[in-house]
């Protein structure tokens, strides 16, 4: 009898499963998504770009200073496909909380090679088309996408939103969009400069009752022989993608789905970086982790990750390490202590303090930017060594091995594929602890010349005193992800 009533248990959740009811809310929107495997090329090819910051003294930037944060999308991995039009025409986006804007190529796309190589939209076609006609442009890489609005009907699973203005786009990159395996990208970011006035998606089927809840969740499949490589619900989450409890922070910038985070472990020890606070991008159209090459580089000297030999690096070490020390051991803050590579002066310290003269050769050979921003490094390896109490010589050793492991700026980090013997890597985020363990951190690409292994970090500097973090794909796999919009807040919960 018991066995029968178990039986019967297990026969009905699997059907109130199928039907739905593990999805908490009515009125929700299912988005399959389906994955394709990263090649290095691509991979190779990716790049992220962060400018917009106003003002050039790189000592008066403030957090309500507004960045402009764009990408090339060359490493995506996740598409779904939607329609545009009546009867439907198809496309295959990108769904990105990177950034705001729907578009997709148009049929009038004449001389961009790519748009021959993907699906286009033409609005002849369609019944339910409305001519709008204004023109834009889109950032994009270092560059930009330049179209025209127009307005249809678009059909996402099993909605559709009634006369959404998009983006026609008429000129494409040629080397960016040559190798894209998507047509378009649907912006699931906030209302705000780059989309023109023009109401986003998301916003829409808030505003059309589509859903009944201002919230989506974003759910990657950690299985990668799985037919399902991920789901995105608006309006609601399925608890079958999540254990236990999600745990919310609030969003820090509006504009972008930016939350702030506390610091970074690297195996059980404090990196320190950002235990005062640091700004994360939650960024579902990008597959890295990205962050400031002063953590990146102890991340890969802690993995064996493959890194870039700086004599800049080197040459603060070798020229001003020991006063560095000094200075620091006086109390100094580390900010404080490369003031005079920093600025106009050609002294290291303050004018209070024992001058350091460089050398003309060197201010001569070494751009000043570049000193500056590897004397800070350097400065808070210093700092870190202090606190553990470490011999000056041991330390001296030990960010001398870290001036070779630098973040390639133009790639990403090879590493050996027998990942067991890595450490964690754990974040901080509404004062919880969320590690990564290596396996996920660590991304494999399968080629025609074997399995390769790299980083799922990569280095993004912005400014020393504005630290940014992006948390891509390699994070959110981990972690089913919540976007609540009305509150204005995102949760985390170890995805199942």
């Amino acid at each position: 009898m018991g066995i029968k009533v178990l039986l019967a248990a297990i026969l009905i959740w699997e059907i109130t499963r199928g039907l739905g009811f593990n999805v908490y809310a009515d009125n929700v929107v299912r988005i399959e998504l389906k994955r394709q495997s990263l090649d290095l090329n691509n991979i190779r090819g990716a790049r992220i770009y962060v400018k917009g910051l106003r003002g050039s003294n790189r000592n008066s930037v403030s957090s309500d200073e507004q960045i402009v944060y764009i990408k090339n999308y060359r490493d995506v991995q996740y598409f779904a496909e939607i329609g545009i039009g009546s009867p439907p025409q198809h496309f295959t986006v990108v769904f990105d909380t990177g950034s705001s804007n729907l578009w997709v190529p148009s049929s009038r796309c004449f001389f961009s090679i790519a748009c021959y190589l993907r699906s286009t939209y033409k609005s002849r076609l369609s019944n339910t088309y409305t001519k709008n006609g204004n023109s834009c442009k889109i950032p994009f890489g270092t560059g930009s996408v330049h179209g025209f609005f127009s307005q249809d009907d678009t059909k996402i699973g099993s909605a559709v939103i009634k006369q959404q203005v998009f983006t026609e786009v008429t000129k494409e990159g040629y080397f960016t969009f040559l190798s894209a395996r998507f047509d378009g990208v649907l912006g699931l970011g906030f209302q705000g400069a780059d989309s023109k006035n023009v109401t986003p998606v998301w916003n829409n089927m808030v505003l059309q009752k589509i859903v009944s809840k201002s919230i989506f969740s974003f759910w990657l499949n950690r299985d990668p022989t799985s037919r399902m490589a991920g789901e995105i619900l608006f309006g609601g989450m399925d608890w079958t993608h999540f254990r236990g409890l999600h745990t919310y922070v609030p969003v820090s910038k509006n504009g972008y789905w930016e939350i702030e985070i506390g610091d970074l472990f690297i195996g059980n020890n404090s990196t320190g970086f950002c235990k005062d606070g640091c700004s994360a991008i939650v960024d579902t159209g990008t597959a890295f982790i990205a962050g400031p090459t002063t953590i990146l580089t102890q991340i890969n000297h802690a993995i064996g990750a493959e890194g870039v030999v700086s004599s800049h690096c080197k040459t603060i070490v070798h020229d001003y390490g020991r006063t560095l020390w000094e200075r620091l051991l006086s109390g100094l803050h580390p900010d404080n202590v490369c003031h005079g590579i920093c600025s106009n002066n050609e002294t290291l310290g303050v004018s209070h303090e024992p001058q350091m003269r460089m050398r003309n050769s060197k201010s001569q050979r070494l751009e000043k930017d570049i000193l500056c921003n590897v004397c800070e490094m350097v400065a808070f390896w210093i700092q870190v060594e202090i606190r553990k109490e470490r011999s000056k010589d041991l330390a001296f050793q030990y960010v001398n091995q870290l001036c070779e492991k630098l973040p390639n700026p133009g790639g990403r980090s090879y590493i050996n594929c027998d990942v067991f013997s890595l450490p964690h890597i754990t974040f901080t985020i509404g004062n919880k602890s969320f590690p990564l363990s290596p396996d996920q951190y660590v991304i494999r690409v399968d080629d025609h010349q074997g399995v390769h292994c790299l980083s799922g970090f990569t280095a993004l500097n912005v400014h020393p005193q504005r630290p940014l973090w992006v948390l891509g794909d390699a994070f959110l796999r981990a972690y089913h992800t919540v976007f609540d919009f009305d509150n204005l807040q995102i949760g985390f919960a170890e995805s199942a």
